[in-house]
């Protein structure tokens, strides 16, 4: 299991959005957010804007990471958003991004944080695993295939 998996349910999961461009699509997490944790919409919008302008979390290959610390939040909170059709997002490519993986954690982001944080990064690296998660046909689908990723690092030694 994944540590994105220990902290994304199926209901976290949207597929199939129509959103275009950032604010669109920081909207529509942010009413996940809110509906699922309890953040309230304006704060989500607010936070990952501010961390948006210090540099984009575009990835590139369609993709983006977008998060932010949120005061007086105890955990960390993920969401998944894939667009029915891309969306410009500032990647390093210049491509369009149509997978959203939000993280949101507490101000006093600790090293666990950072590392689901790694992990989102080296899950949409792994050009099978975005493929896949692109052609998920529902919620349920797209979270069985981050709970079923693992690094290389986590797979056994041959014999």
């Amino acid at each position: 299991m994944s540590c994105l998996s220990a902290i994304l349910a199926p209901g976290d999961i949207v597929v199939d959005v129509d959103a275009v461009g950032m604010e669109a699509v920081f909207g529509a997490a942010a009413r996940l957010v809110e509906q699922r944790h309890g953040i309230p919409a304006s704060t989500v919008v607010e936070n990952l804007r501010e961390r948006e302008c210090l540099s984009s979390t575009g990835l590139g290959r369609g993709v983006a990471i977008p998060h932010g610390r949120i005061k007086g939040f105890q955990k960390a909170a993920a969401a998944v958003l894939r667009l029915r059709s891309a969306t410009a997002f500032d990647a390093p490519d210049g491509q369009p991004v149509a997978l959203f993986v939000f993280l949101l954690v507490p101000e006093a982001a600790t090293p666990a944080h950072l590392e689901i944080l790694a992990e989102i990064a080296e899950m949409l690296s792994d050009r099978a695993l975005r493929a896949t998660l692109m052609a998920c046909p529902d919620p349920n689908a797209l979270h069985r295939a981050i709970a079923s990723w693992s690094t290389l690092a986590e797979e056994p030694a041959p014999r």
